[in-house]
């Protein structure tokens, strides 16, 4: 007799069913196409919004695996979006290849680059999109056999470091038909997330004077670099009065060329961050005053300019809650005396001490009130459709985020094995999803009622992002 689990009022099977099996016999069939994909994808490390041989590499994987592929979407050339079946549920999931600048790192315990001043996959991006791929190659193979019915929907989402990708493909509305959505990142424990992510806003504040010599006659002068100063002492001098939820940050991007000419143009660039993005839009008004406020003080012009902005996670407990169930059948991640020796060594070469690898399934753990730093755009996607999220191990225990362990450790074995427990984590709640009518109900359910009448608003420019210079696509 099967063993079940209730999440309010649904019920799921937690015992491994012929289909949850077939989901583990796909990825462990697929998994050396996987890794050696994820491994290309690695060695490429592209950027943001440069991500054109990553993105192909997986469109075309796709392709070759029997989905309908549409390339190029919301009109961002390495966004794609792979489907395969027809009729509900519409299950997707979401994928990033995205890396960072000035990370490269070879896949070894010592620091060394493998290419000089290149980025590197120091968020595991090059896991992240293959791990999720391989979920959805799963669950195609269940559709194509009849075992399965509906569609399964892949979205290659491009520039989550930056540029906020999933907002502009959110925009086109290409999420709005979902039933429900997944997606998993990579991390050092493996864990179905029930914590939000903080909601933000970008902003460019520019302060616009008059030059003149800055020991002749500064009296003639009006100095956008004091603007910016006083700005700057502004935001701190807030701080006091903000809830403890908000951080500020920020850096001068313009600040004059040299000493002796009083600075005509000065910026700040300015990220806004709080639980909520209501929250965000309080301290945002406030920090408008004090940006017109300094152009007064200082005799200047001023203009306050939105970058972007972000949701928060709208968690899903009820999905989430199943998630977790089916990373317990699939079962903790196992190491070899090799990777451990090497999650030692990469973690005392960065002067921290080694705790091994966490390959176990963490407890669930009741949601905080204010989630830990960090934003994602998955938070927009989560205001359009439930979205269910799993963090899965992918380098030694607490090794230092967006750092050359991350690299390094995504490029080896240890990386490989917790994207492909993603894979099945992710494609076995896949199954329930597609099989539980009920159970989607009840999710949405808990989407509807989190949500209340709060309207989604994406928050980029209008048009497309500014994209890099195509002349450096290629890393």
């Amino acid at each position: 007799m099967g063993l079940f689990f209730i999440s309010t009022q649904a019920i799921c099977q937690t015992e491994l069913t012929k289909n949850k099996q077939e989901v583990i016999n796909s990825v462990e069939r697929h998994q050396q196409e996987l890794i050696e994909l994820s491994d290309q994808i690695w060695a490429l490390a592209e950027t943001a919004l440069l991500e054109y041989n990553s993105s192909q590499i997986l469109a075309d994987y796709a392709e070759k695996q029997g989905f309908n592929v549409e390339r190029g979407v919301a009109g961002l050339p390495t966004a794609f979006v792979a489907s395969y079946g027809s009729g509900k549920p519409i299950i997707g999931v979401l994928g990033e290849y995205d890396a960072l600048p000035g990370l490269s790192q070879k896949a070894q315990t010592t620091k060394e680059e493998l290419k000089a001043d290149a980025p590197g996959h120091g968020c595991g991006h090059n896991l992240l999109g293959v791990g999720a791929f391989g979920a959805a190659l799963s669950i195609k193979e269940l559709i194509e056999s009849g075992k399965l019915k509906g569609t399964i929907r892949f979205y290659g989402t491009p520039a989550e470091e930056n540029y906020s990708g999933k907002v502009y493909m959110a925009r086109e509305g290409l999420f709005n038909d979902l039933d429900v959505c997944l997606d998993w990142h990579p991390g050092y424990e493996n864990e179905a997330s029930m914590q939000s992510s903080q909601a933000i806003r970008d902003y460019i504040i520019s302060f616009t004077g008059k030059s003149a010599h800055a020991a002749a006659d500064p009296w003639n002068g009006r100095s956008a670099l004091d603007a910016a100063e006083l700005f700057a002492s502004g935001i701190n001098y807030l701080r006091e009065h903000v809830k403890p939820s908000v951080r500020m940050h920020y850096v001068f991007t313009g600040a004059g060329k040299v000493p002796n000419v009083v600075p005509d143009e000065a910026s700040v660039w300015l990220w806004i961050r709080d639980t909520k993005q209501n929250g965000v839009g309080i301290v945002s008004d406030r920090m408008q005053e004090i940006a017109k406020g300094a152009a007064l003080m200082a005799g200047v012009k001023y203009e306050v300019k939105l970058n972007s902005g972000l949701y928060e996670l709208l968690k899903n407990e009820t999905g989430e809650k199943v998630l977790h169930q089916n990373m317990e059948l699939v079962g903790p991640i196992k190491y070899s005396d090799e990777e451990l020796a090497f999650a030692d060594e990469i973690m005392k070469s960065c002067d921290m001490e080694p705790q091994g690898i966490k390959g176990g399934i963490k407890p669930l753990e009741a949601k905080k009130d204010d989630p830990p730093g960090g934003s994602t755009d998955v938070g927009d996607v989560s205001q359009i459709v439930p979205q269910i999220s799993l963090s899965a191990t992918t380098t030694p225990y607490m090794a230092p985020w967006h750092s050359w362990v991350v690299v390094a450790s995504g490029g080896m074995s240890i990386g490989h094995k917790g994207m492909l427990f993603a894979s099945k984590a992710l494609g076995t709640t896949m199954v329930d999803l597609f099989e539980n009518e009920k159970l989607r109900m009840e999710i949405k359910e808990e989407f509807l009622k989190k949500k209340g009448n709060e309207k989604w608003v994406p928050m980029v420019p209008d048009g497309l992002p500014p994209f890099p210079d195509s002349k450096t696509k290629s890393n």
